[in-house]
């Protein structure tokens, strides 16, 4: 089913109000944090346990466990643990598909689609497996596509779509209908004694399909091989912004070739920033160098890199080498109407996170666009773990908001609004110590699907989105 790059831009949530004038506006605002035992003036209430259920919500919104790992699949496979990034998708007769991520590691078969005694392994063609790690090692990281019917709340198909990859963390949706699903791992074909077959650290693209059937695992090496986390795809242009999860990352842009046809290859570059060569926005409290200050637009420039495959020192070091900007742990990422914003987990003073904010140009990756550059602010930092911590991987509300995911102890589900205020949406009640995953709004936005890692569920939350905005 084909997805103009109108229907991509409505379906990421960029028909809404968006972040316009957020600058302006969050400067103006200060940060409320939300106290669960007081009515909230923004957001939807307080939170509440409701019986049953692993989340505390507000009032007038339930959730529903869609798929839980080890759930038998429309394939014959079990459904793999380790629930992380996700991506939806409109499809014919009112459907949603669902594309989502699985952070496993080579060998760990108790959590993946084979069983743990791999009984169901010979069910998969092993061409389609990019690394069978000498079937001791056997790469079990991919990504399962759902197709789930939001009339009635329940998923009517599920089957595993790519496999034989390494920790797929988080990815992001592209304008021409397809998930492009990251390794989060720096594994070498030498590594792990040598049981590996192929090297490690690049994208993969998922085509969204309600055909049961693996995707053929194509690296997309131009790409860059190195601890990739999360990406965002421009709607016009095709070029897709990547993070990358290191204390000490750089923040990638990949021009490709060709529009929506990432595997012919393209340029890969490095942020910079034109008044602060070698900037260090980290601003943790034992470095030495100037803090990197909020709400300040800087004029972006963009370094290209070479040996993208890293075969000798990292990427993130030579790009460093070049004056490249310096992030902590960058994460989450999500476009949005006109701009992106991006998480840094370990990033402020007491290194429990941070959000930037891109601007592109409006001649994003042409030869223009040294005539109007993009901009970059470091748009929150709240250094206040009542607002939130460690926010990881994110999303947009089609109302404009800035959805994030904490990846902490008892983690909440965080909305931003367009003013700069934050508020809790959601909290894990009922699995303590596992991370939130994966947000996505259906194109209807009705449904907000999430994940919780371990013990690997994905549930669907309805309830009166619409009073947000009311």
């Amino acid at each position: 089913m084909a997805v103009s790059r109108r229907d991509f831009i409505r379906t990421s949530g960029l028909v809404s109000l968006g972040f316009l004038g957020l600058d302006n506006l969050a400067a103006k605002a200060a940060l409320t944090v939300f106290n669960p035992e007081k009515p909230a003036a923004i957001g939807y209430g307080p939170l509440a346990t409701q019986d049953g259920s692993p989340l505390s919500l507000p009032k007038g919104f339930s959730c529903k466990i869609i798929s839980r790992r080890g759930d038998k699949m429309n394939d014959g496979l079990l459904s793999p643990g380790a629930h992380d990034g996700m991506g939806s998708f409109a499809w014919k007769n009112n459907q949603v598909m669902l594309i989502r991520n699985h952070e496993l590691s080579p060998g760990n078969f108790e959590r993946g689609p084979y069983g743990a005694d791999k009984a169901l392994l010979n069910k998969v063609d092993k061409a389609r497996i990019y690394d069978f790690g000498k079937g001791a090692q056997t790469c079990l990281g991919g990504t399962t596509t759902l197709l789930f019917d939001e009339q009635h709340q329940q998923v009517e198909l599920e089957y595993l779509s790519l496999t034989g990859t390494v920790r797929n963390c988080a990815g992001g949706i592209t304008p021409w209908n397809s998930w492009l699903t990251c390794e989060e791992s720096p594994l070498r074909q030498a590594d792990l004694e040598g049981a590996l077959e192929q090297d490690h650290g690049y994208n993969f693209e998922v085509k969204a399909t309600d055909k049961i059937r693996l995707n053929k695992p194509v690296p997309l090496k131009a790409m860059g091989r190195f601890v990739h986390e999360a990406v965002a795809v421009h709607p016009t242009t095709g070029i897709v912004y990547q993070t990358e999860d290191s204390a000490d990352s750089i923040f990638y842009r990949f021009l490709p070739n060709k529009y929506g046809k990432l595997q012919k290859g393209g340029k890969l570059q490095c942020l910079s920033l034109k008044e602060w060569k070698s900037a260090d926005t980290r601003n943790w409290s034992n470095l030495t160098t100037d803090k990197f200050p909020v709400k300040q637009a800087y004029t972006v420039e963009w370094l290209d890199l070479d040996d993208v495959e890293a075969q000798g020192s990292p990427l993130r070091l030579r790009g460093f080498s070049q004056g490249a900007a310096r992030f902590a742990n960058t994460e989450g990422i999500w476009y949005g109407k006109d701009e992106l914003f991006f998480a840094c987990t370990s990033g402020g003073t007491i290194s429990k996170g941070q959000i930037f904010r891109y601007v592109p140009s409006p001649y994003e990756g042409q030869e223009r666009e040294k005539e109007a550059p993009a901009k970059l602010e470091l748009f929150l930092e709240p250094n206040n773990t009542e607002i939130f911590q460690k926010c990881d991987n994110l999303t947009i509300a089609p109302w404009g908001d800035v959805i994030i995911c904490e990846d902490t102890a008892n983690p909440r589900v965080i909305g931003i609004t367009p003013q700069g205020e934050t508020y809790a949406l959601a909290q894990n009640t009922g699995f303590p110590g596992s991370e939130f995953a994966g947000p996505v709004f259906s194109p209807s936005g009705r449904t907000l699907f999430i994940n919780i890692q371990s013990p690997g569920l994905t549930m669907a939350i309805t309830g009166p989105w619409k009073s947000r905005v009311a």
